[in-house]
């Protein structure tokens, strides 16, 4: 059986209103357009609002986020003088604080235009915010040097996630939850385990107990050496990036986890050339991976903001290709 395609839209929706990511994600109308429009294009299976997916919580906490010409939004200046600080930081409002709210309201739009469709909110993981307020740097230095203190930080950036699952519960959607920052080798499997893994477990059962559901957990980088770890959050969908050992992965969380979806991830560094024959290669390549796999389905990560919709339509294409000459095959 050939799996399902679902590209991943977040900064790329930009292009589809000629505008750069910064306009779009400050602004509600451009948001719900920007969406709106990828979602007739590409049909993908979810809906994920959101541009620049890691900056909601920070800026809730009073982050100021910045960005220049197409660049994708970012935190330049933490705000966490300390890491002990973090520990006094209260929890956001949804409704108040940030673009939240704005959020919230363009994800229902969205679900009220198409209401087959899987809207998500952008719910970021307790190391990709303290990333965002604490610095890059000067966290992986916290991690190495105040293990327990960092792990205690994270575990309370966690509980404090709890009035933002309430509030996608109760505006009748779902969660999109994102902890990339934490995956190898930005921490080592030894402190991803010792550091993150509670805090992360905790702020997957809060969005769990909220939704009445399990939750993805999706995690870039070199996710193999962690990948028992993922699925002892008691998620049941898994990204497995280029990155990493692609096919140990996904024979690992076949055999300890059959029913738990993969999603395996295309090199996006072809996604935006114009190298068709080697975009049809790299998709050969990844149904070679998950052959004969039924819960694994074929995705690219987050789009680039210049990636051509062509080569998006050449995927689906190609894969139809696919299913029509194995179906053919059939007896």
């Amino acid at each position: 059986m050939t799996p399902a395609f679902t590209p991943v839209v977040y900064e790329h929706a930009a292009r589809f209103v000629g505008r750069t990511p910064w306009d779009v994600s400050r602004d509600a109308k451009l948001l719900f357009e920007a969406h709106r429009r990828a979602y007739l294009e590409y049909r993908q299976q979810v809906i994920a609002v959101g541009i620049d997916i890691y900056n909601l919580e920070a800026e809730a906490y009073g982050a100021r986020v910045v960005a220049e010409g197409e660049a994708i939004p970012a935190v330049r200046s933490p705000i966490l003088g300390s890491l002990a600080a973090g520990l006094d930081l209260a929890p956001y409002d949804p409704a108040r604080d940030g673009r939240i709210a704005m959020v919230l309201d363009v994800a229902q739009r969205l679900r009220r235009e198409f209401p087959a469709a899987d809207v998500r909110v952008p719910v970021a993981g307790p190391f990709s915010i303290a990333f965002n307020l604490r610095g890059i740097d000067r966290l992986c230095l916290d991690a190495a040097l105040e293990p327990e203190l960092t792990a205690r930080v994270l575990l309370h950036l966690a509980e404090n996630q709890a009035a933002l699952c309430r509030a996608v519960a109760a505006a009748g959607l779902d969660v999109a939850f994102f902890e990339s920052a934490a995956a190898p080798p930005i921490l080592s499997p030894r402190q991803f385990r010792a550091v993150e893994l509670p805090a992360l477990r905790r702020t997957m059962a809060l969005a769990s107990e909220c939704l009445g559901h399990a939750v993805p957990c999706i995690l870039g980088g070199d996710t193999y050496p962690v990948v028992d770890d993922l699925l002892a959050t008691g998620t049941g969908y898994l990204v497995c990036n280029v990155e990493t050992d692609q096919r140990a992965f996904v024979d690992r969380v076949v055999s300890v986890r059959p029913e738990v979806t993969v999603r395996v991830n295309l090199d996006p560094l072809l996604l935006t050339s114009h190298d068709e024959d080697a975009l049809r290669r790299e998709v050969d390549r990844v149904l070679a991976v998950i052959a004969g796999r039924p819960q694994c389905v074929i995705g690219t990560g987050a789009l680039p903001l210049e990636t051509p919709p062509a080569n998006v339509r050449l995927i689906g294409e190609h894969l139809a290709r696919v299913r029509a000459r194995d179906e053919g095959d059939r007896p």
